[in-house]
């Protein structure tokens, strides 16, 4: 098989294109930049902006499926950034798969793409798409994934797959964001009722990528349909937090503020970096306000009985491997 992995270069599709190349498929990576670590892999590199349709079309030939990792992510930024990649650029790729005949898409979407700002329980794949989004990155991915699952046919078989703040040894934004916060001491509880949230390490969400892509075929069980995925393994989201900071070095998280002031800080906030139109991001928004402050925890029946989604690696095991790869890297 000749696999293109968009955002090859990124912390999941890096990972993706290592279980390709492991077992033996042949894979082509297209981002923006040249990544050295890839090219050691024997990974082909294609160079291009998803908003780009032609660059996208182009490296999309002669390739057998898609793995659509690529995404403005983030919680703070233009909307017309977010809609460029990840509505226009998922639309081109729609389109060079349609062009070339390729079959097969497996697009990574996000669990906040039906998330309306309350608990989300032990909830599954029926959940509705929210009238109303607190932040660009949920709209945009939503309206994505809605493309992908229509373009499904009989022509092109498409999956979308939902993992949940993926973590684990090089990532670039979830652990890393933690930490730098951890060390200044900017982090906060927000309140004191204990939320759920189930999260995903590293290597279960990539396995699970080629797990639903091995299951995909036109007129498949798992074509045209969303899946939740996570470790199934639900624990107090300060719990996870703390535990990141602790395979990091740092203390725990104790002072608490009120969801309720929280929300309305970032309310605050997004106002005054628009109007004045601010570089970085808010220290708080409201989205993030509402992620931290509910639970989060899938059900998850879809994805074992229709691709055999088991995580391999437990919560305990990867927070191990996290552990031992940030003292290395301390080390370097």
């Amino acid at each position: 098989m000749k696999a293109l992995v968009t955002g090859g270069g990124g912390f999941l599709g890096k990972a993706i294109i290592k279980l390709l190349c492991d077992r033996g498929d042949e894979v082509r990576s297209f981002s923006r930049h040249e990544h050295p670590a890839l090219i050691t892999m024997g990974v082909e590199h294609c160079r291009g902006e998803l908003s780009d349709a032609e660059a996208v079309k182009s490296a999309a030939d002669g390739c057998d499926i898609v793995f659509h990792v690529a995404a403005k992510a983030g919680v703070w930024g233009p909307y017309e950034e977010f809609y460029r990649a990840n509505v226009l650029g998922t639309r081109h790729v729609i389109a060079a798969c349609r062009h070339h005949g390729i079959k097969l898409l497996v697009h990574t979407s996000s669990p906040s793409v039906v998330f309306d700002g309350t608990d989300m329980e032990g909830v599954d794949e029926s959940m509705p798409y929210p009238e109303h989004f607190e932040a660009f990155y949920p709209q945009t991915k939503a309206e994505a994934e809605q493309l992908v699952l229509q373009a499904n046919d009989q022509d092109l078989a498409t999956v979308a797959l939902r993992p949940h703040l993926i973590w684990g040894p090089e990532d670039n934004h979830l652990v890393p964001r933690i930490l730098e916060r951890g060390k200044k001491g900017a982090l906060r509880k927000l309140g004191s009722r204990e939320c759920l949230a189930d999260t995903i390490y590293i290597d279960n969400a990539a396995m699970a990528h080629l797990q639903a892509a091995d299951h995909l075929d036109i007129g498949s069980t798992v074509a045209g349909k969303a899946y939740f995925l996570s470790q199934g393994e639900p624990r107090p989201l300060w719990e996870v937090v703390n535990r990141i900071l602790n395979a990091g070095g740092l203390p725990p998280v104790t002072r608490t503020i009120s969801p309720l002031l929280a929300y309305w800080i970032g309310a605050v906030l997004e106002k005054v970096y628009t109007i004045l139109k601010l570089k970085g991001e808010p220290r708080m928004t409201r989205f993030v306000a509402k992620e931290l402050s509910t639970s989060h925890w899938f059900d998850l029946s879809a994805a074992r009985r229709d691709f055999g989604y088991r995580p391999e690696i437990s919560f305990d095991e990867g927070m191990e491997r996290l552990r031992d790869w940030l003292r290395t890297a301390d080390r370097q």
